[in-house]
């Protein structure tokens, strides 16, 4: 019998064969659980963790202390990091959101961006380290891998600070620029804030992250599916 094949009778014997090493690396990847980094940015108020929260359906600053207008003020922009492990039909997922609670909330915010994209490379420089040296095993994953920035939906675009908070990120991480409280807007509003900010994201030369391009041999359903969540991005996320 030819190796990775089976012969006459042995159909309850287990298949060994590279037809089978995506399956094995799939199996292992699942047993292992994957490791995702999540960051959130924006002022107070635009609800950060509201979306969090109802994105992964749990309750990750149940232990956050909330600001007074005056401690807000005064308070400088700090890193905070919340873990939990999630596990969802057997696929193990260990979610790190992290946080940027003052940022944009001080009287001057000059470079308040600073310490958040300080933080990135850091993470990235660690994770370099990690991989270059001898015990690669059982290496933690921290780089950032997606920013979700909120922007107000109260101005007429984009401010200072949100350009050039995301023209200092857009080459080091994945941003996903979202519209905070579209919910308390008209939908002919969100239409034309959404389109004064993607324009202004053109203007700048701000690359957002876009989703990839579909290989041709997927199903219909997730073609489908692909093209509604470029048009989507192209248009800006709103929560």
């Amino acid at each position: 019998v030819r190796p990775g094949l089976r012969a006459p009778g042995d159909q309850d014997k287990e298949y060994v064969g590279f037809a089978t090493l995506p399956n094995q690396v799939h199996r292992k990847s699942v047993k292992k659980g994957f490791d995702f980094t999540l960051m959130v940015a924006g002022e107070s108020g635009l609800g950060k963790s509201t979306l969090v929260n109802s994105l992964f359906l749990t309750d990750l600053y149940k232990d956050r202390k909330l600001l007074n207008a005056e401690e807000r003020i005064t308070q400088t922009v700090e890193i905070t990091k919340h873990t939990v492990d999630i596990e969802e039909k057997g696929v193990k997922l260990k979610l790190t959101i992290v946080d940027t609670p003052g940022f944009g909330d001080a009287v001057n915010n000059t470079e308040c961006w600073k310490s958040v994209a300080d933080y990135i490379d850091q993470q990235f420089e660690q994770y370099f380290r990690d991989e270059s040296g001898l015990n690669r095993k059982n290496i933690q994953d921290n780089r950032v891998h997606c920013c979700l920035y909120f922007i107000s939906p109260f101005g007429h675009g984009l401010r200072p600070l949100d350009v050039e908070f995301m023209k200092a990120l857009h080459e080091k991480v994945n941003i996903v620029p979202v519209l905070a409280k579209a919910d308390t807007l008209t939908p002919s509003e969100v239409r034309k804030k959404k389109m004064k900010i993607r324009e202004e994201i053109d203007q700048y030369g701000i690359q957002i992250y876009q989703f990839p391009d579909c290989d041709s041999d997927e199903d219909e359903d997730f073609k489908q599916q692909d093209h509604e969540l470029k048009s989507r991005t192209r248009h800006t996320v709103t929560s």
